[in-house]
């Protein structure tokens, strides 16, 4: 048997204090959550902008993505929960200062908009599903539905920018609200992840884009988003530095530590610098495949995720 001596409370597992509880759905729901707020902005933005018929992929293509997006994110939350048959509590109130109050709402509410505005260009879309399926024949209530959605699509636009732009942020400040948690009490992670999440939101439309126009107006935009994301973390480090010890102590994880090779080697350089350069030598002429960039933004994304959320908990308060 060994025997250990403990002169203090400290560095006890479980006991000083220990948060090692959140895995990779956590993560895996905050990438989704992000990027699903990052495409349906762009679609709600661009067609109030009247730019539907010269960006179809950002306006029509890509929305199919938000709707499958949300709905594994949601089920990844779920099955991470330790009482799944208590969610429904979430919905029994609304506290102003819970971000996961926020969160959970935001989601109740865009989740079925992002459907319903998949629905609203469903005949345009897929007219070869609809002559295979015959849904509208089937279920005939469905054609007032969609004639409804589509004359009151304004108004899901108007809707949807602002609480895309709740659900960018909150999916940062879900963490940057644990102040126990020295890498996580940051205020820059809510900008940070909004920024990131609309970043991977134009990656996605470029991936799935076939007009030459259309990707060079969002390779325009993520690579802006690509400089004030760098910003954003060069402030986020710098206010690590300007803090308190434990703050100190914290960011070395990022800088210096277990974590180094994952944030800076494939978030900072192959998901951000990587990306921008590749996308400003397309931008000046030179042909660069582009599924190349957008999949490392939407690699880096997924990765930043990660880490934040892994490192994060590895960091205490013990002063």
């Amino acid at each position: 048997m060994q025997e250990e001596l403990f002169t203090s409370g400290r560095h006890i597992p479980n006991i000083d204090p220990s948060l090692q509880i959140w895995h990779w759905p956590i993560s895996l729901y905050l990438f989704l959550g992000g990027l699903a707020a990052g495409i349906l902005f762009f679609a709600a933005l661009f067609y109030l902008m009247g730019k539907d018929k010269e960006y179809p992929t950002a306006v029509k293509v890509a929305t199919i993505i938000p709707p499958i997006a949300l709905s594994i994110g949601l089920l990844a939350l779920v099955y991470d929960l330790t009482h799944k048959l208590y969610t429904w509590q979430l919905y029994m109130s609304f506290r102003i200062e819970s971000p996961m109050s926020w969160g959970a709402w935001v989601l109740l509410i865009v989740t079925p908009l992002s459907m319903l505005w998949v629905f609203s260009y469903y005949s345009e879309l897929y007219p070869k599903l609809e002559q295979k399926i015959q849904l509208f024949k089937k279920f005939k209530f469905l054609v007032p539905v969609e004639i409804f959605l589509q004359e009151n699509r304004k108004y899901m636009a108007y809707a949807l920018i602002p609480l895309t732009l709740i659900l960018g942020v909150y999916t940062g400040i879900l963490l940057s609200a644990f102040n126990a948690r020295p890498l996580w009490n940051n205020a820059i992670l809510g900008p940070l992840f909004l920024v990131s999440g609309l970043s991977t939101g134009a990656a996605t439309i470029i991936l799935l884009s076939k007009s030459v126009k259309e990707k060079h107006m969002f390779g325009k935009i993520d690579l802006a988003l690509i400089i004030v994301e760098l910003a954003l973390i060069v402030h986020m480090i710098m206010g690590y530095y300007a803090g308190s010890q434990v703050q100190l102590e914290a960011v070395q994880l990022l800088v210096g530590g277990e974590f180094t090779l994952m944030f800076f080697g494939f978030v900072v350089i192959l998901g951000l610098i990587i990306p921008a350069a590749l996308e400003f030598i397309e931008l000046i002429g030179f042909k660069i495949p582009v599924i190349v960039p957008a999949l490392l933004v939407i690699l880096g994304g997924l990765i930043f995720r990660f880490v934040m959320v892994e490192a994060g908990q590895l960091t205490r308060f013990l002063y």
